[in-house]
């Protein structure tokens, strides 16, 4: 008989008779409050309406009746048992109380889905900050690397230029080694007397100095190599440049080379090599060749 009033009071309420059993008898005939939790939290689901598979009987908490059962006794038994007759005032009563536990299951319902969502934006804009500092960090790392990769570059270049630097000095102290002096010792060549001026009254024009020289070098293979040198570099610096950037020769080493002037020919010497290219004539621009040469 509760089973059966707290049908009633779901009916009364509005809600359909499938969905009222199935909600009383999920819930285990607990009453109206455990049954109005299940449909509020069900409402939406698309299998609500769809009726047990359980007999009614077991569903509301009665017992099946057989065949057997079926006669004039059960019959007259079941037929006795009335249930209470409800007056209008009392039956007005029961409704407002079931429409005000509706409305606070409902408030209820709306207050946890507004602490849902606000646990939902809390945790989202969590993942955004946690997302922004590790942009940040990437960042930090990629200008770091950035940043030691130049420090790298621009150490790997000093180091280079300090390199061709001791090999110039080398270069100079075996020469002087093997020719027995230094550089200051080599006898500078006799300067050739300058051209005698047609007459008395003109003058000689004044000699423009130069401060660099464009060399270019053409190598036995036909390729070329131009660059520019101070006019006060040594001809060695030539020699240097061409050491270090012409290609490897067919079974991997490296002859040493002897220059050569274009015109007029000439065979430049290891005294020469410590010479300026001023003082050689090779200012402002000259072109070399480089012819191989038999280690001695």
């Amino acid at each position: 008989m509760a089973e059966l009033t707290a049908l009633e009071s779901l009916i009364e309420m509005g809600f359909p008779r499938g969905r009222a059993e199935k909600a009383l008898a999920l819930t285990g005939n607990q009453g109206i409050e455990a049954a109005m939790d299940w449909l509020m939290e069900h409402e939406d689901d698309p299998d609500v309406d769809e009726p047990l598979a359980t007999p009614l009987g077991h569903v509301l908490g009665r017992e099946p009746t057989s065949p057997e059962q079926g006669g004039p006794e059960g019959t007259g038994s079941a037929a006795g048992e009335g249930k209470p007759v409800l007056s209008e005032e009392e039956r007005q009563e029961q409704t407002k109380r079931m429409l005000e536990l509706v409305a606070q299951k409902q408030r209820e319902r709306e207050e946890r889905e507004e602490r849902e969502a606000l646990e939902r934006e809390r945790q989202r804009r969590k993942q955004g900050q946690e997302l922004s500092a590790a942009r940040q960090r990437l960042q930090e790392d990629e200008m770091r690397r950035a940043a030691e990769e130049r420090r790298r570059e621009k150490a790997e270049e000093l180091a280079a230029r300090q390199r061709v630097r001791e090999k110039i000095e080398r270069d100079k102290a075996e020469r002087a080694k093997k020719y027995g002096g230094s550089v200051g010792s080599q006898p500078s060549p006799p300067t050739e007397p300058g051209p005698v001026p047609s007459s008395p009254s003109q003058e000689p024009p004044t000699k423009r100095e130069y401060d660099q020289c464009r060399i270019q070098v053409r190598l036995p293979d036909g390729t070329s190599l131009t660059q520019t040198f101070r006019a006060r570099e040594q001809l060695a610096a030539v020699r240097l440049y061409v050491e270090l950037h012409r290609g490897e020769e067919p079974g991997g080493g490296q002859d040493p080379v002897q220059l050569l002037s274009g015109f007029p020919r000439r065979a430049f010497s290891e005294a020469d090599m410590e010479r300026p290219l001023q003082e050689l004539g090779l200012v402002p621009s000259a072109v070399l060749i480089v012819a191989k040469k038999c280690p001695s």
